[in-house]
């Protein structure tokens, strides 16, 4: 049989797990480039028999599988994906399985964007390296400031944990958010989705996307936030409207905003994010760490081999 491994962009999916219990069975080819176009997909992996696929990156929808007939097994890294179609895959005979995923990865960057916006890290690097004017920019602070958290998930209730130790007030709101929960975090409960974004200086978002959450913040809300406050979004960007986002920004209506999520991903080579001003940005990083990958790829082998032994493991869908 011959495995797929998709959008391995920084070639270690083959480096950061032993992929010896099914090398007799399996031969495994890892594409290092990632396919724009369904037709492109389809090419590539009509000679496969299983695909391995990263959290939500590529879309599974039906016309895709019936575009398989090959494909017999995908594992995608997590538990939850919303990008696949199951229904279809059980019609057309494809088993999905996932693996496990830590939350601290998410949470790390989250606080990399926060406070490389807060203290100009990328302002002040650039000028250092390059003969700039030595120190440029006057750093926000963190002690004694709101920060809000749409979200109070396994993600934000440690966003907040981090928050409460830089001695920050910190509050929470979301559709399902009970006062009962966010004293166990040792948060406020925020009165109103409104409220939190018109009185937090750092606000940052850890929904899933949904019906309720799409669009979650669109012109009207943005222009809550205070001229000095920051957006942090590490979590899906349909939460946030796109257009809306790159207008507060070039107008300057907000401090910044730090982003790791897009539209479009991998973000094209002209799209306006990329030259936003205010924008501190990465390429969907927000899970992308050395123990996470190992978990990944090693659960993938263990899902694979599990499908060729007849007992397949960690069902989706």
């Amino acid at each position: 049989m011959r495995c797929a491994v998709l959008d391995d962009f920084q070639q270690v999916a083959t480096v950061l797990a032993d992929w010896s219990p099914v090398a007799d069975r399996v031969e495994t080819v890892a594409f290092h480039e990632h396919f724009d176009t369904q037709d492109e997909l389809a090419a590539a992996l009509a000679d496969f028999d299983i695909v391995v696929t990263l959290r939500e990156r590529v879309a599974f929808p039906a016309s895709l599988f019936a575009r398989l007939p090959r494909l017999k097994l995908l594992v995608a890294s997590g538990m939850r994906n919303s990008v696949i179609d199951y229904a279809a895959a059980e019609a057309h005979g494809v088993t999905v399985c996932g693996t496990a995923s830590v939350s601290t990865p998410p949470v790390e960057l989250t606080w990399a964007l926060l406070l490389g916006l807060a203290r100009g890290i990328v302002e002040e690097n650039n000028a250092l390296r390059s003969g700039g004017p030595w120190q440029q920019t006057v750093g926000a602070d963190l002690h004694g400031r709101r920060l809000g958290l749409l979200g109070l998930g396994k993600i934000g209730s440690r966003v907040a944990h981090v928050g409460l130790a830089f001695g920050m007030h910190v509050r929470a709101w979301s559709h399902h958010l009970t006062k009962e929960y966010a004293d166990e975090v040792g948060v406020e409960l925020a009165a109103s989705k409104e409220e939190l974004l018109s009185s937090s200086d750092f606000v940052s978002i850890h929904l899933v996307l949904g019906d309720r959450t799409r669009g979650l913040l669109g012109p009207a809300e943005l222009a809550l936030l205070k001229p000095t406050a920051y957006l942090i979004n590490t979590s899906r960007a349909a939460i946030v409207d796109q257009d809306a986002l790159l207008a507060v920004l070039h107008e300057g209506r907000i401090a910044g905003a730090g982003v790791d999520v897009f539209d479009t991903e991998p973000l094209p080579a002209d799209h306006p994010m990329r030259t936003a001003p205010r924008l501190l940005a990465t390429p969907h990083l927000g899970y992308v760490s050395r123990a996470n990958y190992a978990t990944y790829y090693r659960e993938a082998v263990e899902d694979i081999r599990a499908y060729l032994d007849g007992t397949p493991v960690r069902r989706l869908g």
